[in-house]
């Protein structure tokens, strides 16, 4: 009866046979929209779709119209200019439907429109569920669950498997030409690849931005949430461009190094270029040349001005711009080299160029000091302080180890890349400096990466080694909050494969971890001395043990800037952390972390009104139901009162 006395105290607009309520507006619903853009609000538990109209002849502008089906009520915001948006002193401010006759005056000045006026581009209409536009009374409206973004992954395991079954480990795969492509990159993400890596070693800077589009477009059209990470080339000593893809190097054979420089068309057979000026003068006959971390080596024989020749001792495959190490009486020669900034200038231009592409984090190469990552991060907040880009250090020569912690303690993540890293300390030492960079960056809640060589026989081969998948089993066991493909994924004969191995043995082992009850055996250390953010760091502990103890379905963290998710990571929780955000930034950033399933998702600032939201949105997804229990925790804050509403609840899904 309400519906239809609504309907019948103005005219209905008829649109491409929609049937339209009247333009009634609520002074209430007003204050809650601002821009036309917005095409989806939720206001005391109305959910409100927008659809953008263009004006007639009449008038120059346009208007958005918001409409709420379950109880006929809209708000029209008029937009003065034909390109202008629309801001709150635009909004008409009126409950009587009587004062919204077609053609009355808003308190701005600016004319409600007659229906002949009224054109509604079909292809402007809000979001739909599933495809299909819902509709009451001919009116179409956005459902409840149109208002949060989940990754598309995430949400079927959940629908599939529940909450227990979901996968821990982040996983990041390297991107190069086996997996450059829309369709590839649409693979490796329905197989669970949560980050991209460009490596800016190889490649061209356009060919790095047609990745990072494809990745763009992948999140928009799909529905993934996959974060984009750049790799800096870094000033150490590595090879050139070898002409083709690779080059087999077979035992016997003599090679020349040179620092000459060749186009590679007229690249000698058996010649490698060098980057580094010194090369020749640093190394010595007798010397041992290593290359990519050990995968090939050679001895010096003999130095010809500018051309070391070598002869080669382990046969391998040589790839394109490898890095390479020589030592001497047994120990790892520190060349001039060494004496080198961290960040090259060409390493500060592809800074520049990630930043103008908004990456979401950059690893940089053989960090020696924390004061390399300072001066970045200074240079990253001047450049972009609004959208902040994570700064990870690469953990991969002795310098590194020396300076670890302090390192650690500045970087916003760490990755162990242990090729590199078994070329500069004994080989036997590379899995125990693994498990303490790994507990090392938990204890100072830094993400950090597994990487190099974890299934490297499947660059040629369909299936792992046995101790492949050993390597990646102790690494998950260790609470690594990622693993790394390199070459496997890049350029590989089998990136989905690989990728599957990576996914299921994490899988396998997180559930082991969990029967065995493992979060009990570590002991995390205070972070900080201030007072607010010991309070986070003990609301974040006691929700993981309560959680734990209750054995809950999830724990849910509402975040603007991601501190507390990332504290709740830490302490690894035998269940899913669901971390909302209102930022779309922060959600990929924290695609990184342990266990995180990160939302975006509008925020209001009253908590209780956060809580229903999300319920109900999550149970219109299928992705929980009445019943499931959940700890919610919380350190929004409030932009009138500048205060954090901190809060630890434990509730049962109505």
């Amino acid at each position: 009866m309400r519906r239809e006395k609504a309907h019948s105290q103005a005219r209905r607009v008829q649109t491409r046979g929609a049937e339209l309520p009247p333009k009634v507006t609520m002074a209430a619903m007003a204050q809650a929209f601002s821009s036309p853009t917005c095409l989806h609000r939720e206001f005391g538990g109305l959910n409100l779709s927008g659809e953008k109209r263009s004006l007639g002849s009449k008038a120059s502008g346009s208007f958005v119209y918001f409409s709420c089906p379950r109880r006929q009520s809209s708000i029209s915001t008029v937009c003065c200019g034909r390109r202008g948006y629309a801001d709150k002193k635009h909004i008409k401010l009126s409950a009587r439907p009587e004062a919204v006759a077609a053609g009355s005056k808003t308190e701005s000045g600016a004319g409600l429109l007659d229906h002949e006026d009224v054109h509604v581009d079909e292809d402007e209409l809000s979001a739909t569920k599933n495809g299909v536009p819902s509709t009451e009374n001919g009116v179409k409206f956005v459902p409840p669950s149109a208002g949060i973004e989940v990754d598309s992954v995430s949400e079927a395991d959940l629908k599939e498997n529940g909450f227990r079954s979901t996968r821990r480990t982040k996983l990041v795969c390297t991107i190069g030409p086996a997996t450059c492509s829309f369709e590839q990159l649409e693979a490796l993400a329905n197989g669970g690849m949560n980050v991209a890596r460009l490596n800016m070693c190889h490649g061209t800077r356009d060919w790095h931005r047609a990745v990072i589009r494809n990745v763009r477009m992948l999140n928009a059209e799909k529905g993934y949430s996959v974060a984009i990470m750049m790799d800096t080339e870094g000033s150490e000593i590595h090879m050139g461009d070898l002409g083709q893809n690779s080059a087999k190097a077979e035992d016997g054979e003599e090679w020349t190094f040179t620092v000459r420089k060749y186009e590679l068309s007229d690249l000698p057979e058996r010649t490698v270029q060098v980057n580094y000026d010194g090369f020749a003068e640093d190394v010595q006959a007798g010397d041992e040349l290593v290359v990519d971390g050990g995968m090939v080596r050679f001895d010096v024989v003999e130095k010809l001005g500018p051309d070391v020749i070598c002869r080669c001792i382990d046969p391998g495959l040589l790839l394109p711009r490898a890095n390479l190490t020589f030592w001497r009486d047994g120990g790892l020669v520190r060349e001039r080299n060494a004496m080198l900034p961290t960040i090259s200038s060409k390493d500060w231009l592809d800074i520049d160029f990630g930043i103008s592409e908004g990456v979401d984090f950059i690893a940089v190469s053989f960090v020696k000091t924390a004061d390399v990552i300072k001066h970045l991060k200074s240079y990253i907040s001047a450049r972009c302080p609004q959208e902040p880009i994570g700064v990870f250090a690469k953990i991969e020569s002795s310098d590194s180890l020396r300076n670890l912690e302090d390192i650690i303690q500045v970087s916003d993540g760490a990755m162990v890349a242990r090729g590199d890293l078994g070329a500069q300390i004994p080989l036997e030492q590379v899995p125990s400096v693994q498990q303490e960079i790994v507990q090392l960056c938990r204890q100072l809640n830094k993400p950090v990466i597994v990487a190099s060589q974890l299934l490297e026989s499947m660059i040629e081969y369909p299936t792992p080694t046995r101790a492949e998948v050993a390597d990646i089993s102790e690494a998950v066991r260790q609470r690594a909050d990622a693993l790394m493909l390199s070459g496997e994924s890049a350029m590989g004969a089998y990136p989905e494969k690989a990728l599957s191995v990576l996914r299921q043995v994490s899988l396998r082992i997180e559930k082991y971890c969990r029967e065995e009850k493992h979060h009990e055996n570590t002991r995390l250390q205070e972070l900080s001395a201030a007072l607010s953010e010991r309070i986070s760091e003990q609301i974040c502990n006691a929700a993981a043990q309560m959680a734990n103890k209750l054995e809950v379905d999830a724990i849910f963290v509402y975040t603007r800037r991601g501190y507390m998710a990332q504290l709740l990571s830490r302490c690894r929780p035998d269940c899913p952390i669901f971390a909302f955000t209102d930022s779309r930034n922060v959600r990929r950033r924290l695609n990184l972390s342990w266990g995180l399933i990160p939302f975006r998702v509008d925020f209001s600032e009253d908590m209780e009104n956060n809580l229903r939201r999300t319920f109900a949105l999550l149970k219109a997804r299928g992705m929980m139901k009445s019943g499931d229990l959940v700890v919610a925790v919380s350190d929004i804050t409030s932009n009138n009162l500048n205060e954090n509403l901190q809060s630890i609840q434990v509730r049962k899904i109505p």
